[in-house]
């Protein structure tokens, strides 16, 4: 996304003006998540199956050659015991895939070409903040707590745990780094799933987490055990309706309810006539969030056939990040507007539609490649649990 620099996780444009910020997203999502549990993938554990054999399940299920497998299965198996997610083979083969996917089991994964990626985002924030380079450049040269310039560390640096540490000096000991970093470290992302770390500060706030934090979640984040508890935690610990994995893994890459919200807008398109991007953004998230966006407009043209006003739409699709959006009057009339127009039962869940954009991509990549990615190598893990007979 524009604004995210170690983040893949882009967000379409539900109001035409390119990509927005996920973390307004995830910290909508974090606050719904004591609202309930799904009937799937939040159910508690599995009938007769012990910790033991939990722990048993998670080794046959990792793939093989990976390091330190003890270590990896302790952590994962205390995230799904902490949050009382059922340790089934379908789960565990879903945070395996996505930890595969995203760092092939590697707590602090390194990133190709990471400092000049950091510079361009530096350079970018201040020109955002309407800093000279010139300044931002002579700052760089100065040196850092451990001897370095910020420069030399920046250009040494291979990893974003690394790299977010740099930032942090930076912002704490150099007053220019305050006034256009400040509150915006560019390191978004982090660990062996690459979680976001504003997603991970919101879980954390609203819901304890398990283990000692000596420095701060950010830090958690980047730690095997802080990494996969929040990443299990943004892949299964919210409610969801989902018939198939696909869109939890779609979501993982959008946000939560994305697979959803792109159903709803492929029924408001579909009744209304009128195209839309299936992003499954509900409302605007950019600066200019109290304009109606693509979606609310389209919505509004449906308002006499659904008996709703404009304040009535605006306020349930408000609820877009949220379980209970699904059980709100305006999705129901949608859907059952929707479904008589084109005589048959619409898809409720659908992956969105959604370019991947990041420093660190360098070939065109969407959501829709992301959830197929992820999907294989759970198939794949999940052959490992029921291998073929004869």
């Amino acid at each position: 996304m524009a604004d995210t620099t170690f983040d893949e996780r882009a967000r379409g444009s539900n109001s035409g003006s390119g990509a927005r910020r996920a973390p307004t997203r995830l910290l909508a999502c974090c606050l719904a998540l004591l609202a309930g549990c799904a009937t799937d993938q939040r159910a508690g554990p599995a009938p007769g199956l012990s910790p033991t054999d939990a722990r048993a399940l998670v080794a046959r299920l990792l793939p093989s050659g990976t390091p330190d497998r003890e270590g990896w299965v302790t952590d994962i198996h205390a995230a799904f015991a902490s949050m009382d997610i059922a340790p089934t083979a379908q789960n565990i083969c879903a945070v395996v895939a996505i930890t595969e996917q995203e760092s092939s089991f590697r707590a602090d994964p390194p990133v190709a070409g990471l400092p000049a990626i950091a510079r361009r985002e530096i350079d970018k924030q201040a020109e955002r903040a309407g800093v000279p380079l010139l300044l931002v450049h002579t700052a760089l040269e100065l040196s850092s707590p451990d001897g370095r310039s910020y420069g030399k560390r920046i250009d040494a640096a291979k990893t974003e745990q690394e790299l977010s540490v740099i930032f942090e000096d930076f912002i704490g000991m150099v007053p220019l780094g305050k006034t256009f970093l400040s509150g915006r470290n560019p390191v978004r992302t982090g660990g062996p799933m690459q979680v976001s770390i504003a997603y991970a500060e919101a879980h954390a706030a609203a819901r304890p987490y398990p283990y000692p934090v000596a420095g701060t979640i950010r830090h958690e984040v980047f730690t095997r055990r802080g990494g996969m508890y929040f990443g299990i935690a943004h892949l299964l610990d919210y409610a969801a309706s989902y018939d198939q994995p696909l869109y939890r893994y779609a979501d993982f890459n959008a946000g939560h309810y994305a697979s959803r919200n792109a159903a709803f807008q492929n029924a408001v398109s579909l009744a209304s006539g009128i195209p839309l991007d299936l992003d499954g953004d509900l409302v605007r998230l950019d600066h200019d969030a109290d304009a109606p966006g693509s979606t609310e407009l389209a919505t509004r043209v449906l308002a006499k056939r659904l008996d709703l006003g404009a304040a009535a739409i605006r306020r349930d699709l408000e609820r877009g990040a949220t379980a209970e959006f699904e059980r709100s009057t305006l999705y129901e009339r949608v859907f059952a507007l929707a479904d008589r127009l084109e005589g048959r039962p619409l898809p409720r869940a659908m992956v969105p539609r959604i370019v991947l954009k990041s420093p660190k991509i360098t070939r065109k990549l969407t959501t829709e490649w992301f959830a197929a990615r992820v999907d294989e190598r759970a198939r794949r893990c999940l052959a490992r649990h029921t291998p073929a007979r004869g």
